[in-house]
């Protein structure tokens, strides 16, 4: 069977593609680094992180994105032995305008090196390449209208896309205007039978989402609706899997087919989704006359997996010593890609360094060493050393889900105290600091725990291994979800998006600007009854 989500914690807009034996699957990552998030299996059940695509300053820039801002909706293609990757870098999303410019890079190898990137249009966002048997190759993506008065989401267009060059021909063409559930956006384009099938994401991305489905004999369209759309939704508020859509398509060598997708898994009948927006599969069948199915168009935790052979791969260690000459595929940072100007494996063999470096509300030059929560009950366990001089120099443990959400227990130093623990909470951009005494600690490392557990957070501290105690109180982990990041004004429009997931991190801070070093001896990240997840 397959255990849905396949990929769960912060995996949303899959993007799943097939080449030969292997399948991969790319998801979007908005402000975190590296961007665009690879999976790679053999057998669609069992998973591997293969770390990031765009992880360094040349691929991508995220300085000063907005939260929930940068990389959306990847789409991942091949062509002539060649890996195609198109996405967009959101740069604004309020204020009734969109800067959302689309790029390409390529690679001979799924795991690079990689291509400077190729700038596209930046009319629509959610780009996906579709290469037909002709070779020809056409860009797809949404169509934004900015104009008040005009609903933003114009339909699909479809443009000419040179494989040769990189570069577009001709002009785009809006081959799709969508249906009653709006939202039209995140195309897909396929072949079968000598239809194109259009896959796309309307009704939102909440509650309301779904995969709809339309064909057509050109590619340019008019292309008719399925009469049985949705392909997918979760019309049923008590389904423990919902927001189900933004749906890729994919098949097997002895001819099954499946559609990745995302969805949410709330705390309670549309309650918040600490996770974030999950990758999960369902099983599709096709009618006689050609359009696909899938049973009771609703997502199920458990589906029947394909006739292929088991491909596990070794299960990922708990704890991470930092022993290794780079970070591990499960780690991510904030708006900038890892490097020696401020994160660093060598300085102190064995430690990660991390130098301090702006604010928790900056959204430049944040030293967030981060990873994916992907249960709703864990608990993250570090090792932190640091000698704070100031109250400006920080250092510890972050349950963050933006920079306006987030929780922090962490070193610092206080008047009157000295060198000690305290606990600072973020909510909706307003600072506050929960209810707690600040504990004075000797010279050393300390050790530092977030535990969740649902709907509550709790931090803990130990200056020796089985010595825990706590560090405040019970906090709400509400805060770190989708629904509560995202901010309406008195008008209804959207101000701040939700759209990522909540981490667990390493994060240090030197307000001083003088960069304090604070070594983290390992990480250690658990779920119970089970190893960590990739």
């Amino acid at each position: 069977m397959i255990r849905n989500p396949v990929l769960p914690g912060f995996h949303p807009d899959p993007s799943i593609l097939r080449v030969g034996e292997d399948y991969y699957l790319a998801t979007s990552t908005f402000e975190w680094m590296p961007g665009v998030r690879l999976h790679h299996s053999r057998d669609l059940v069992n998973w591997r992180p293969l770390g990031g695509v765009l992880d360094s300053g040349r691929l991508l820039d995220l300085s000063g994105t907005p939260d929930s801002g940068g990389v959306w909706a990847p789409c991942l293609s091949y062509a002539d032995g060649v890996f195609y990757l198109v996405f967009t870098n959101v740069a604004s999303y309020t204020g009734g305008f969109w800067d959302v410019p689309n790029y390409v890079v390529t690679a001979a190898s799924i795991e690079g090196p990689w291509s400077d990137p190729v700038p596209l249009h930046a009319r629509g966002f959610d780009p996906s390449l579709f290469h037909d048997t002709d070779g020809r190759s056409w860009l797809l993506s949404n169509d934004l209208d900015w104009r008040p008065g005009h609903h933003w989401s114009a339909g699909i267009i479809a443009q000419e896309f040179d494989r040769g060059t990189g570069k577009l021909l001709g002009e785009p063409v809006n081959i799709f205007g969508g249906t009653a559930a709006n939202f039209t956006e995140g195309p897909h384009l396929y072949r079968r039978d000598g239809w194109y099938l259009l896959l796309t994401a309307e009704g939102g991305t909440s509650w309301g989402h779904q995969v709809t489905v339309a064909r057509s004999r050109s590619v340019l369209g008019p292309y008719e609706v399925d009469p049985a759309t949705p392909l997918l939704a979760a019309d049923d508020p008590a389904l423990p899997l919902q927001k189900a859509g933004h749906g890729s398509l994919v098949d097997t060598p002895a001819g099954d087919w499946y559609l990745a997708y995302l969805t949410g898994r709330p705390l309670g009948v549309r309650d918040e989704c600490i996770l974030g927006r999950e990758t999960a599969f369902a099983p599709v069948a096709w009618t006689g006359d050609g359009w696909p199915r899938i049973d009771g168009a609703r997502p199920e935790l458990e589906i029947p997996a394909p006739d292929l052979p088991a491909h596990p791969w070794p299960v990922p260690a708990e704890t991470d010593d930092f022993d290794a000459a780079e970070l591990g595929p499960h780690w991510a940072t904030l708006r900038r890609p890892f490097g020696p100007d401020w994160a660093t494996l060598h300085e102190r063999p064995g430690h990660l360094r991390l130098r301090g470096g702006r604010s928790p509300s900056s959204k430049f030059d944040q030293s967030l060493v981060a990873r994916r929560v992907t249960a709703p009950r864990c608990a993250f366990t570090v090792s932190v050393e640091a000698d704070p001089r100031s109250p400006q120099q920080l250092a510890g443990v972050g349950a963050f889900y933006s920079t306006r959400n987030w929780y922090y227990a962490y070193l610092t130093w206080r008047e009157g105290v000295g060198r000690c623990l305290e606990l600072l909470a973020c909510d909706r951009g307003r600072l506050h600091r929960p209810e707690h005494e600040p504990v004075p600690v000797p010279d050393g490392p300390v050790l530092l725990r977030a535990g969740l557990d649902r709907d509550e957070l709790r931090f803990e501290y130990a200056l020796e291994p089985s010595a825990w105690r706590p560090l405040g109180g019970v906090l709400d982990a509400r805060v770190l979800s989708d629904e509560h990041a995202a901010e309406v004004d008195a008008a209804g429009v959207y101000q701040v998006w939700g759209f990522t997931g909540a981490f667990v991190g390493l994060w240090a801070h030197d307000l001083t600007g003088g960069g304090m070093a604070a070594d983290f001896d390992f990480a250690r990240y658990t779920e119970p009854g089970a190893h960590a997840p990739a």
